[in-house]
């Protein structure tokens, strides 16, 4: 059996951030992806546009905020061949949302400017997806093509597949949650494409209505090639059928479905429709289309550090159910299991922030701030169980 003081499993870009800050104190690390490489999922599928949240002061938008400026100096300073700074154009998409930024104005965290039919913030940018994860996790040992079925506890290891064990496991494995067997860690699949394109249109900035559009890079004489994305699909129905299905790999390799080939031609069409939108694009033609799960929290915030033992924690303290309140660190949490999810569509936003926050966490016990953690998610969940 191989072993490995830290093995993280999932190589998206929450994974491969853990990697590149765990490096920075530990070597003996396993980055484990069920794909043949790095950002072959969600992370692949994104169009990893950086951009502020707008609106009036919450934790979520502090959280944000928090996040871009960190982040935005991380790529400057270490991927700045992979990071396009040219500004977003916001534009609202009615009147409505018109009247909504004009009260967001008194609590902006980035500068702006009125432009065209929007605004435009100088921080927004644009990343390469496969490229940054790529050179996060360099330095890293990888194994990829392997997929994970079971993991289990024998004294102070993690055992994975009766083949690797580790003192820490980190999960990262964005929508796919099967292999936490923990009620209250609800994750929610939301299916996004993203489409590359070749115009003969020259867009100059970033901009974002109700998609995103990129910076155009000049690939010969009249001829630029855009992203757009990214369409928001959650299926009430099995979709094991097709390609929307979370237990495939390497699915924008895969010979699709006529189903799945049927949504994937509606979200293109959705998508040249809302860029055209935003700017006149002629002669496009589509010459990528990526589809992947993000992963979203059911109150949108990240889940960051270790899990709550559920089964443990309610057995020692029942009035947990009746909505007594246990303070957390009196909680049974499950030893040296970590995840780092639930960055939905902001994950080259937020993942370098959080990944940066958790290894700190690990290696220095540093605290993590509790809008993060899973404990808000186990409290919540433990007070509508009936006894």
């Amino acid at each position: 059996m191989k072993e490995f003081e830290n093995i993280i499993i999932g190589a998206g870009i929450a994974g491969c951030s853990l990697a590149h800050f765990l490096k920075k104190y530990k070597d003996s690390i396993l980055l484990i992806d069920k794909n043949k490489d790095v950002a072959f999922g969600a992370s692949g599928a994104a169009g990893a546009f950086l951009s502020p949240l707008l609106g009036k002061p919450n934790s979520f938008k502090d959280l944000v905020t928090k996040a871009l400026k960190f982040s935005i100096e991380y790529y400057k300073n270490y991927f700045c061949e992979y990071l396009t700074n040219c500004g977003t154009c916001r534009i609202p998409k009615n009147r409505e949302d018109e009247d909504k930024f004009q009260t967001y104005i008194p609590y902006m965290d980035f500068e702006y400017e009125k432009f065209e039919d929007g605004y435009f913030f100088p921080i927004g940018s644009i990343v390469n997806p496969y490229e940054v994860c790529k050179k996060l996790s360099k330095d890293v040992q990888k194994l990829f093509n392997y997929e994970v079925t079971k993991i289990e506890k024998e004294d102070d290891f993690w055992i994975i597949n009766k083949e690797y064990k580790t003192k820490n496991l980190f999960l990262t494995t964005g929508a796919d949650i099967s292999l936490i067997d923990e009620e209250y860690f609800d994750i929610r699949a939301v299916w996004g494409q993203k489409i590359d394109i070749i115009t003969s249109s020259n867009v100059e900035i970033n901009y974002h209505k109700e998609c995103s559009l990129s910076k155009a890079k000049e690939i010969e004489k009249n001829r630029f090639l855009v992203s757009v994305g990214a369409t928001h699909n959650r299926f009430d129905k099995n979709m094991d059928n097709t390609s929307y299905n979370l237990k495939l790999s390497n699915i924008n390799n895969l010979q699709h479905n006529e189903e799945t080939k049927n949504i994937m031609k509606n979200d293109v069409d959705k998508l040249l429709k809302k860029a055209n939108d935003i700017k006149k694009l002629e002669n496009i033609e589509v010459i990528d289309i990526k589809i992947g799960a993000r992963a979203s929290s059911i109150d949108y915030f990240p889940m960051v550090g270790k899990l709550v033992d559920s089964k443990k924690s309610i057995e020692k303290y029942p009035h947990i159910k009746n909505g007594t309140h246990i303070k957390n660190e009196n909680l049974i949490m499950i030893d040296n299991l970590f995840v780092l999810n639930g960055v939905g569509g902001r994950g080259f936003v937020l993942s370098l922030y959080l990944a940066n926050k958790l290894v700190e966490n690990v290696v220095n016990n540093k605290e993590l701030d509790e809008n993060l953690t899973n404990y808000r998610l186990f409290s919540k969940w433990a007070k509508k169980q009936k006894r």
